[in-house]
């Protein structure tokens, strides 16, 4: 509407999707690859997560929600990682993840996950480095460098010293990418105190705490229970609406009074007919949130905590990753809209 932007950048993609919850969750072998819970652990670096509940659930939310996870801000090289007693006890016997500094798109920046590796480049240090990887696809953009992913399996069998391959890594690390970066850690078999070859780098702990923010007299849509794929109108402004809240925004609350010369939002009425009285109806909700490096597997758990705990009542649940992409997750009447934002 303003002509911001650039008209040769593509435009994020928000894509909405609705399912119907299973009717048991065994919390022993939760379910992975049906919606909600599959867009959960796809994204794995999360930086703020979040969850909003009616206050009059979040006690008993906030009870089985007393989760704290530690993650550490670390100076290494890439050589480092790929060597001595770190290689041996949190790759290939372990399970970390691992994200460096840079820009997406823009730096070099590289991420470990699951023992692979990846590497986004620039095609100056792709030609110097001398392995394999895959032009990362540049979606049309004009004016934009070429880069290249190369993902490294460190967990292969053939990732040991004297094998071809995993000396002409070691090469690229040492003659190419050869500086420090600083990294953020975190251990996925302990959440807790960090322990083993991470204190030689001098780690700086950092513990992500759940903090709680009340949010009075909000007014809450009716939800609907169902929302066709083809309805993007109402899942739009639901999603504004979850937005909002999820920043304790003022406009929300009931009594709100601000000039429409700034801002002309109002909560929208999601009911299915005209004729329907359900209007939005103020509820006083609270607002959970863990604020640092936060991985998918930690995000996953506190989902399943929030699904037991919850019972009937809707709940909201958010998060936002490092690369730019998010989520929004909110279930109500036995079913969960999920919106996922691609950058």
């Amino acid at each position: 509407m303003l002509e911001i932007g650039s008209a040769d950048k593509p435009r994020p993609k928000c894509y909405f999707t609705q399912a119907s919850l299973p009717t048991f969750v065994d919390h022993e072998q939760p379910p992975t690859k049906k919606l909600p819970f599959s867009t959960v652990i796809r994204q794995k670096y999360n930086h703020t997560l979040d969850v909003i509940i009616p206050e009059a659930r979040a006690h008993a939310v906030q009870q089985c929600l007393d989760s704290t996870l530690q993650y550490a801000k670390v100076n290494m090289k890439l050589s480092e990682i790929i060597s001595g007693d770190f290689f041996n006890d949190y790759i290939k016997s372990g399970n970390i993840i691992m994200l460096s500094e840079g820009q997406p798109g823009i730096e070099n920046i590289f991420s470990l996950h699951e023992g692979i590796l990846r590497l986004e480049v620039d095609k100056p240090t792709y030609e110097r480095m001398g392995l394999q990887g895959v032009a990362v696809p540049s979606e049309g953009r004009k004016h934009v460098k070429a880069r290249f992913a190369i993902d490294l399996n460190l967990r292969l069998p053939s990732m040991v010293r004297g094998h071809k391959g995993f000396e002409r890594i070691i090469w690229a690390f040492k003659n190419v990418l050869d500086h420090s970066i600083t990294w953020l850690f975190c251990s996925l078999r302990s959440t807790g105190k960090l322990e083993g070859p991470i204190q030689a780098h001098y780690p700086i702990v950092r513990t992500v705490e759940p903090h709680v923010n009340q949010l009075d007299h909000v007014l809450v849509p009716s939800i609907p229970d169902n929302l066709e794929q083809g309805n993007d109108g109402s899942a739009t402004e639901l999603l504004e609406w979850l937005t909002l809240v999820c920043n304790l925004s003022p406009r929300v609350q009931s009594g709100d009074v601000l000039d429409h010369y700034l801002s002309r939002y109002a909560v929208p009425d999601l009911s299915e007919s005209p004729e329907s009285e359900e209007l939005p109806k103020p509820q006083n909700l609270s607002r959970v949130r863990w604020h640092g490096f936060v991985p998918s597997t930690f995000a996953y758990k506190i989902l399943l905590a929030t699904l037991k705990a919850s019972g009937d009542t809707w709940f909201a649940f958010c998060s936002t990753s490092f690369q730019g992409e998010a989520y929004s997750v909110l279930k109500a009447n036995g079913q969960t809209y999920t919106w996922e934002y691609k950058d």
